[in-house]
């Protein structure tokens, strides 16, 4: 036996065969399959008292301590099955671990939420004799069924992108690999084993042979229900866009009010902050900004029954105030480098310097459409410039917060105007001043060059942000 691994883990999930994978791995000479070793429930087996001279609350009182009885057995390679609803403790220790050998085993999903149902009608989950197998059809529930690929998705998701990180691999097998020699054989070899399996265990039998239509007894349902489904995510919105931090250093805290902002840049911000600052009487400056990680949690702790929010804009609104600010303006806060590869590189019909009287409203409308085919090009990763928050999706920075601290409330631009006020109302204060949104874009407004044109587009560029938020078409305020 080599020392490639300490211990090996299964990732597998009811009905998908992972009982007789555990006992073919359990002939391999030199390797050992404890069960579901971390399963709430039970430890190991059902009506099983311990693993390894461990009882089931020594285990849940320290689980590494299993962990390290699994790992430390003499002259073998011990390990265990584990399902996405089992110790998330001895899950976060086992995939850090590359010392820790990772199988993963998938079924059709379909194929083993009936399996799951049959089971659950029969009480029989194990067969060793065919004599005694118990026949029933499933029940099959749409809605419980999408929940169960729900499930298994995410998980499996979970499983992929933390071994990507890690730098790590799995050794994947399927419900229908089990019945290969090889297969298995070639498993053993990969956990480090010399032994070889002359054949598979026999011990176990199948269930439920039949075809899946046969075993269920609304098969109709059942193909509406699949009919509906999108295996190929056909409907999905790609997203090319970069992950996001939760920009803390741009949270925004009042001077007295427990009140917290997390902007989304785009043109509310300083509206929103000078109405903070108006709430306590204070200048701009009073309030608090620029903290870390660390400061912001000092404030909350200091802060007890404080809000955090941030305010949604219509994705036309806020590419149009965008451009406006950070693209034809050459003045504080605009982007100049970017600005000029625009009117080279993307054809957007500027002025070399900030627009005067020539700069008509046609050129706007012109010069705004070449920018939202730009900002098209840009979200789906396609140019060389980087995606700028002012312009990427409000979806993707709402992701962002959520590394650090979701905001408690979540308002649109057309209902921030009363909905701040009521807030504020809420914590303290009798009479709030009213939130200020008068449009700021100059020299031309949205309403100026608003059509259906420019409408469709938009939803063509933000379908992330129309699909999440339930935007509809844009109206003046």
């Amino acid at each position: 036996m080599t020392a490639k691994f300490d211990y090996f883990i299964i990732f597998a999930e009811m009905r998908t065969g992972s009982n007789f994978l555990e006992s073919n791995l359990n002939a391999v000479d030199g390797l050992s399959c404890f069960g579901e070793a971390f399963n709430p429930h039970f430890i190991g087996y059902p009506n099983r008292d311990e693993v390894l001279g461990l009882t089931k609350d020594q285990r849940d009182a320290d689980p590494a301590r299993l962990l390290d009885a699994i790992r430390s057995i003499p002259d073998e390679l011990g390990g265990f099955r584990f399902f996405h609803d089992h110790d998330p403790r001895v899950l976060e220790i086992a995939l850090a671990d590359p010392r820790c050998a990772k199988i993963i085993l998938t079924r059709n999903p379909l194929d083993s939420y009936v399996s799951w149902k049959i089971a659950q009608q029969t009480g029989q989950w194990k067969l060793t004799n065919v004599k005694r197998r118990k026949e029933a059809k499933a029940q099959f529930d749409g809605d419980e069924f999408l929940s169960h690929v729900d499930t298994l998705q995410r998980f499996q998701i979970f499983l992929l992108n933390a071994l990507q990180r890690s730098g790590q691999t799995a050794f994947y097998v399927s419900y229908e690999d089990l019945q290969s020699v090889d297969i298995m054989n070639g498993l053993a070899k990969w956990l480090g084993s010399d032994a070889q399996l002359k054949s598979l265990d026999q011990s176990l039998k199948r269930q439920n042979p039949s075809p899946t239509s046969a075993k269920v007894a609304n098969v109709e349902d059942m193909s509406r229900a699949l009919s509906a489904l999108d295996p190929f995510n056909l409907t999905r919105t790609p997203n090319f866009e970069p992950r996001r931090g939760p920009a803390v250093p741009s949270y925004v805290a009042g001077a007295t009010t427990p009140l917290m902002y997390l902007p989304i840049r785009g043109g509310l911000e300083d509206a929103i902050t000078q109405w903070l600052a108006d709430l306590d009487g204070v200048s701009i400056d009073a309030l608090t900004t620029g903290m870390n990680q660390k400061q912001t949690r000092q404030w909350m702790r200091k802060h007890p029954g404080h809000r955090r929010f941030t305010v949604l804009r219509h994705p036309l609104a806020r590419a149009h105030t965008t451009f406006c600010h950070r693209i034809l303006n050459t003045g504080p806060g605009s982007l100049l480098k970017i600005r000029n590869t625009l009117r080279r590189q993307f054809k957007v019909n500027i002025p070399p310097e900030a627009p005067d009287k020539r700069y008509s409203l046609s050129r706007h409308r012109e010069a705004f459409t070449a920018f939202l085919e730009f900002l098209r090009l840009n979200l789906a990763g396609q140019t060389p410039i980087r995606v700028d928050s002012s312009w990427s999706t409000q979806a993707q920075l709402l992701s962002g917060f959520a590394d650090f601290a979701l905001p408690d409330l979540v308002f649109r631009e057309d209902e921030a105007a009363d909905a701040l006020p009521d807030l504020a109302l809420k914590l303290g204060h009798p009479d709030p001043h009213p939130l200020n949104l008068s449009p700021s874009d100059s020299p031309f407004a949205l309403s100026d060059i608003h059509d259906a044109g420019l409408e469709e587009l938009a939803h063509d560029i933000y379908q992330r942000d129309f699909l999440m938020f339930g935007f509809g078409p844009w109206r003046p305020l």
